[in-house]
């Protein structure tokens, strides 16, 4: 397995650790420009892999729809661009097609340049079903679902994933009104419990 590389600008020079991704104890994975260079085993096995499938293949690939890896992608260059660091929670598939729901939380190490250069990414599995047997949402309604799931107003989830603040208003009323409940809690209460944003 493959040392991580540091960027060029880094300001601690040739004198920083290095680690092997085989050494950390949660599914980690390096990417540049979007494909997978390295991963651990615990990656690989969190997407039903193993390393020689995914490694060298793009994102893309553990992705639902194409559609969700191109909004994800443009989400993440808008955030992760300004801070450096950057973290969602989103359905990915399995490569069986098997869907779940995981925590990811992205690093560029690409300073100043494009976030997607270089970065590393850590996924986190989390407890909430993805099956929807019910009404199926549009990636754009799972994605602001998400987000007031993680008790983010309105205007940072504007602000995340470029649409007007009155849009996210919008689509939150239209997915209450909907879904038959009144306020954001009985909202996140369903999302989570029902699991519908996966379609």
């Amino acid at each position: 397995m493959t040392r991580i590389p540091l960027p060029p600008a880094s300001p601690v020079g040739d004198t920083a650790p290095r680690f092997a991704l085989a050494e950390l104890p949660v599914p980690m994975v390096y990417a540049a420009y979007r494909i997978i260079r390295d991963c651990n085993a615990g990656f690989a096995a969190l997407f039903g892999a193993t390393r020689d499938e995914i490694v060298g293949r793009s994102f893309a690939r553990l992705y639902p729809e194409i559609g969700d890896f191109i909004r994800r992608g443009e989400q993440w260059a808008a955030n992760l661009a300004g801070q450096e660091v950057y973290y969602d929670e989103r359905v990915m598939a399995r490569l069986d097609g098997q869907r779940f729901w995981c925590r990811v939380n992205g690093r560029s190490l690409s300073r100043g340049g494009d976030p997607f250069a270089e970065a590393i990414y850590c996924f986190e599995p989390m407890n909430r079903p993805a099956a929807q047997p019910g009404r199926a949402l549009s990636e754009r309604q799972r994605q602001i679902l998400a987000q007031v799931a993680q008790g983010k107003t309105n205007a940072r989830i504007a602000a995340e994933t470029g649409l007007s603040r009155r849009t996210v208003e919008a689509h939150r009323a239209r997915l209450m009104k909907a879904i038959g409940v009144g306020n954001a809690a009985e909202l996140v209460a369903w999302f989570v419990s029902s699991g519908t944003a996966d379609r």
